[in-house]
This record gives structure tokens, sequence and C-alpha cells, in this order.
């Protein structure tokens, strides 16, 4: 039986004093476990007592093995190494060695036992995290002290502080991590780096930077008021630094922790410890977190400040710095529809130069090979950071659509059509299911190389100043949504190199979808700046992907009614998607009345 079920390999890092925590872990972890997985627990220790073990050897389920792995004689070499300071031991530096203690998984959970877990741990083992080396949540203390900010851009080396993680909620890739050789990294950074603050959460940032895929905070939610987080949206709760609802009184979710304490047999015991702690204890441990402060706040002074050069370590494009200018000028003026970079000339296409349903032999020969030819090329980009999806929103609603549909999407960068065709192979559509993809004349008919390949054989739809070839198109796309396939198209009809506002949208989009009775399925990304320089000199983008509630065309309205209505509807959910993200109104630098034109 455990054979067949999906094994989730699981470490923890504890000590005996920290057992009683332990054990609310585990007990949420269990409560909000699938039968459908086996939970291997790995608890790895230098000193928990055989007493100890029993008891939590006691959670053991026909779905959930605990194992207790000593590590005395592992570490005995570099225990000196490891540096400590207040309320850590040293086995907070042992997720630092899974690596080459268990050769045999590729993949693991390490959680910290300060934490409470409402809901089921595999989803957030099962991400997709590529070749990352991690993924990690950022660290929430992190993101609402500013000395903190400062400590891990200039100390530690992150150009963003939004992507350093916390380390007590890791998805560890073992097998990178090894062809990374992580283990004999770390133990050279111990010997040359010594860092003081968040000690092997810093080393961990150190090493992992630019192979870190970020996960929302609802995988590892602190107590901190300021983040703001939605109390519903919440899958697991860290109990970090002082946020100790056994040692204070009114701890944000604290609620938590004490329903899953009370069905542990140490609840007596946590009890007890919160009873007995001191109005001593807890103005040392406020001390503390003011040391802690000063400590980082002393180490920025020591270390020079790069920063503001960091965007410009390689020379910035001029071409891009151009483009930039240009776009600037055609907001100003209103003319969103002109694209700001140079297309190839455009050659007439006519009807028999284009084959847009695959029909002819040569073209069905021709489209196979491209599709596999750009689905490698889609991995090798992800792969390689040219392309960065930090995360798709509402994958269901592509998911739900049983008939053809538009989907609409901004235009900012050339490759952003691989982003969506990420989405659509992740979605699970691509199994009966193609996505078309439509593109300007000349990108068809005198795009050179690679691209020029991928337009003209990838399932596109070109579209054409030949009248009838335009009537060949229209043919095309209703066979192509009354068959049940997706079209890609931009109905902002320009492309803007990482233009984060939504421009204002022409009608092709939306009079197709109610010429065909299709939905409308809307897509904003939202993108970020990355740690990694792209070639050009710039931060290479993170995309979020943002995919919205269908949008239907009423039958009771005719194709023209249909078409406004929906066209709306759309750019009011994008401009929401993007106020509520960059938390900025959206304005133009335009007057009203250009837009109003426009619309």
């Amino acid at each position: 039986m455990k054979k067949q079920l999906n094994k989730i390999p699981i470490f923890f890092g504890v000590d005996d004093r920290y057992i009683p925590f332990l054990s609310v872990t585990l007990q949420s972890l269990i409560e909000n476990s699938s039968k459908d997985n086996y939970y291997l627990i790995k608890i790895l220790y230098t000193n928990i007592s055989d007493e100890n073990q029993v008891k939590i050897k006691k959670y053991e389920r026909e779905n959930v093995n605990i194992e207790f792995v000593d590590l005395n004689y592992y570490i005995q070499k570099v225990k000196n190494k490891l540096y400590t300071r207040d309320y850590y031991s040293k086995s907070t530096y042992f997720r630092l060695f899974i690596t080459d203690l268990y050769p045999q998984y590729n993949k693991a959970l390490y959680l910290d036992s300060d934490i409470v877990i409402l809901s089921d741990v595999a989803e957030l083992y099962n991400i997709d995290i590529g070749d990352n080396l991690v993924a990690g949540v950022p660290d929430g203390a992190v993101q609402t002290v500013p000395v903190f900010q400062e400590y891990v851009e200039k100390v530690v080396g992150l150009a963003d502080y939004n992507n350093y993680f916390n380390a007590g909620v890791l998805v560890m890739n073992l097998d990178e991590m090894r062809k990374f050789n992580f283990q004999q990294k770390f133990l050279y950074l111990l010997e040359t780096v010594k860092f003081s603050v968040a000690q092997d959460q810093d080393y961990l940032n150190r090493l992992c930077k630019g192979r870190v895929k970020i996960e929302s905070f609802a995988w590892d939610t602190m107590p901190i008021p300021e983040l703001n987080i939605n109390e519903s949206d919440i899958k697991l709760i860290h109990y970090n630094l002082n946020y100790k609802p056994w040692h204070f009184d009114n701890i944000l979710y604290e609620k938590y922790f004490w329903n899953y304490a009370k069905k542990t047999e140490f609840f007596d015991v946590i009890k007890a410890i919160k009873d007995n702690y001191t109005e001593d204890e807890r103005f040392k441990d406020m001390e503390t977190g003011k040391k802690l402060l000063d400590l980082a706040q002393k180490e920025c002074d020591c270390v020079g400040d790069d920063r503001k050069y960091r965007n410009s370590a390689i020379e910035k494009s001029r071409k891009r710095l151009e483009i930039l200018k240009k776009i600037e000028l055609l907001e100003k003026e209103g003319r969103f529809d002109i694209d700001v970079e140079e297309d190839p000339p455009t050659i007439e296409l006519t009807p028999d130069n284009v084959d847009y349903l695959k029909e002819k032999r040569y073209s069905k020969i021709k489209n196979k090979v491209a599709n596999k030819m750009g689905e490698k090329f889609l991995n090798e980009i992800l792969k390689e950071n040219k392309l960065i999806i930090k995360e798709i929103k509402g994958i269901e609603n592509l998911q739900n659509i049983e008939s053809g549909a538009m989907i609409t999407c901004n235009h900012f960068n050339p490759l952003d059509s691989f982003a969506i065709e990420k989405v659509f192979r992740i979605s699970g559509l691509i199994k009966n299911k193609k996505l078309y993809k439509v593109i300007r004349e000349g990108n068809y008919t005198n795009f050179p190389g690679l691209y020029g390949f991928f337009f003209r054989n990838c399932d596109t739809l070109p579209l054409s100043s030949n009248k009838r070839t335009m009537i060949e198109f229209m043919k095309a796309v209703d066979i192509i949504l009354n068959r049940g396939d997706f079209i890609l198209i931009y109905p902002e009809q320009s492309l803007w190199w990482n233009y984060k506002k939504p421009k204002p949208l022409k009608n092709g989009a939306f009079k197709l979808a109610a010429r065909n009775n299709v939905p409308i399925i809307p897509i904003f990304i939202t993108m970020q700046d990355s740690d990694i320089i792209g070639d050009d000199g710039f931060p290479v983008q993170e995309y979020i992907i943002n995919i919205e509630k269908p949008i239907y065309p009423d039958e009771n309205l005719n194709e023209r009614q249909n078409m406004e209505i929906m066209k709306d509807k759309n750019y009011q959910i994008w401009k929401e998607i993007y106020e509520n993200f960059y938390k900025i109104p959206l304005e133009y630098e335009c007057d009203k009345e250009t837009i109003e034109n426009i619309s």
C-alpha cells in the first residue's frame, strides 16, 4: 500500500527544547494530511531524549512514518564552525546537510517546528520549481523592517530584498543542489564569510540567489499585522522570532496554535512554559530584538553601498533606452497602437501563401516540427531565466472552458506569447485543444531566423493587408473557435517593451468572440524586477500571470453591442489588476479626452 502512495519527504531539525512545539506542528500536519500521500518525516537531532522520541513516534500513522536521525557523528568535524546567537541552536544548520544525507531523494521539504499547518503540506511539496535550487517565501520581518531590507541587499548581497526568503519553510530541489555542489560550497562559505544576523538563512540566500522560486505568503505567514495577509488564504503560520504564543499574549493567529496544542500530550508542558515565562524573560526577548536591529545596522554601516550601480553593472542598451523614451513620448501623444520597435518590412500576404489550418501535407509536417522545436526553445528560455514565470493565478478559468475562446493579453515583450503557451500547457488543455496566436503580417512574411520559422509554422494566424487573405483569416478563425480551440490575440495592437499599464483596446478580438458566440478570457501579466540582469543591462522581469473569469457574449444583444460591452469589461478587469498589484491608480501622460477618443 505504501508504495502506491505519493511519497513526501519532510525534514525537521530540533533538539529536546523544541519537542513540545514539534508535537503541535505534527498534530496540524497530520490533521491536514491526505490518505493519498505517504509522509516520510525525518527528525534531525543531536540531543533528544529517548522519552521524547517515544512520545513523538506516537504520531506515526499508516501513511506517516517518523524517523529520528542522529547527526552527532556527521557534524563532528564542522560543529565548531556553526556560529549561533541568542535562542538559536546548532540544529538550525541541519537543513544544509540534507543533500548528502539522503541521496535517494530528489526533492524534499524542510520545516521549522514553530509552525502550524492549515492545509495539506503536499500542496507545497508538489509545486513545480523547475531547476531552481529551492522554493521559499519572502521573509515577513524583512518585508516590514527597513534596516533588514538594507542588510540583505548590502551585506548578504541580494539585488532586491523582496527575493530574500525565510529558511524555515523550504522546498529543496536536492538533485539540483547536488549538481551545484551545495554542501561543499556551504562549508567553504563557513570558512570565509560570517553572517551573524540570520546565520544559516543568510548563507542559504547567498548561495541560492538567482535560483529561487518565490512562493506566496500563504505558505509562510508570520504573525506580523503590517503584512496585511488575508486570513482565509493562509496555509501555514510561522511563529518566528518573538512571535511566540507560548511566550507572549495576543499574538496574531495564536488561536490556531492553541487549537492544535490542546490535542497533544505536551499541552500541559506548553501551558506551563507560558505560565512560568517571566516578565524579565519577555523583556530580554524584546531587548534581543532591538539588539538584532542594532547588529543589522552595524553590519550595514561596515559595508559599502553599490546598489545604485547594480542595474548598470552591464551597460544598459542604448537601443532599450531609446525605446523607453519613445514609449514615454507616444504615451504623451496618446498614440497607443504604434509599435515602438522596428518591425520587418511588410510584404503583402496573399491567400496562396498561407495555409491557416495547416491542411496541406507540407504545412502539417512543418507545423509538427516547429511545435517540437518551439517546446524545446520554451524550456530552454525558462531554464536560462530569459523568461521567468513567478506565479500563475486563476488557471481554473482556462481549464473550465469547454467551448472555443479568445484569449486577450497585454503585449510588452516578444517572449510574452511563450508565457501564455506555458500556461496553456500547464493547464492540461493541450491534450485536446490547440492554442493559435494572431500575429502581424510582416512577422509572418519577412521575419528572419528561428523566430521567423516559429511565426510561420507554430499555429499562427497572420493578419494581412490583402482583403482576400483576410476573408480566409476570418473563415479560419470561425472554424477554430467553433471546433473548441483557443486563439491568443493582443487587443492593444502594439508591443511596448516592459510597459506595465494596460493600453486602450481595439475592437478585433471582441468582434471575433461576439461573431462566434464564444467567451473572452482576459489575461493580464504583471511584472517585477528579478535578481537577474539581462544582456540589455536591465533586470529580467518576473511575470505574475493573472487569468480572470471568462466574459461571455449576451445572446439578447447584437454583435456590435456585445463587442463594445466585452471590450469595456476586459479593460476594466485589466485596470483593476494593474491598480491592485502596483498599488497606484491607472493614469496616462496624455489627457483624458485623448483616451476617450481612442476608446
